[in-house]
C-alpha cells in the first residue's frame, strides 16, 4: 500500500545518492543477501526485495538479527525468499529495544562505507 510506495521512493532516493558513479549492480543469477537491522512492519524489506527481484537474482535471502515472527513468517510465506531472523520475541515491541544505540545511519556514513567497500573486490556487492 502507501507505506510500501513511500519506502520504494526512499529506496530510489538513496539509490541515486549512494550509487553516484558506481553504476548498477549486476545481480542476474547471483545469490543476494539483504540485511536489515530488524523487521517490524516489513515494509522496507518488501520494497528492497521488490527492487532486487527486478534484477533477476538466482535467490534472495533476507536476514535480520531481530524480527517480528509474524513478519518473518510472512516474508517466507508470501515470497520465494528465505527469511533468517536470529531473535523473534513474542510479543514483539519494536526493533530499537534490542540495541544500545539505535540512531539512524546518515547518508554521509553510508557513502563513506560504500567507498571503503571498494576494497572487497568485484565479487561482493554492497548496497545501502
Amino acid at each position: 500500500g502507501k507505506i510500501i510506495e513511500k519506502e520504494e521512493q526512499e529506496l530510489k532516493r538513496r539509490e541515486k545518492l549512494y550509487r553516484a558513479n558506481r553504476g548498477r549492480f549486476r545481480l542476474g543469477g547471483k545469490i543476494v543477501i539483504i540485511v536489515d537491522d530488524g523487521l517490524a512492519t516489513g515494509a522496507t524489506m518488501h520494497a528492497a526485495v521488490a527492487a532486487v527481484r527486478s534484477l533477476n537474482p538466482q535467490q534472495i535471502i533476507v536476514t535480520a538479527p531481530v524480527a517480528s515472527k509474524q513478519i518473518c513468517d510472512e516474508i517466507n510465506r508470501k515470497t520465494d525468499e528465505l527469511c533468517v531472523c536470529s531473535i523473534m520475541p513474542e510479543p514483539f515491541y519494536g526493533v530499537g529495544m534490542w540495541y544500545r544505540n539505535f540512531e539512524q545511519t546518515t547518508d554521509e556514513e553510508v557513502i563513506a562505507l560504500l567507498e571503503k567497500a571498494k576494497s572487497f573486490g568485484s565479487k561482493t556487492a554492497i548496497a545501502g
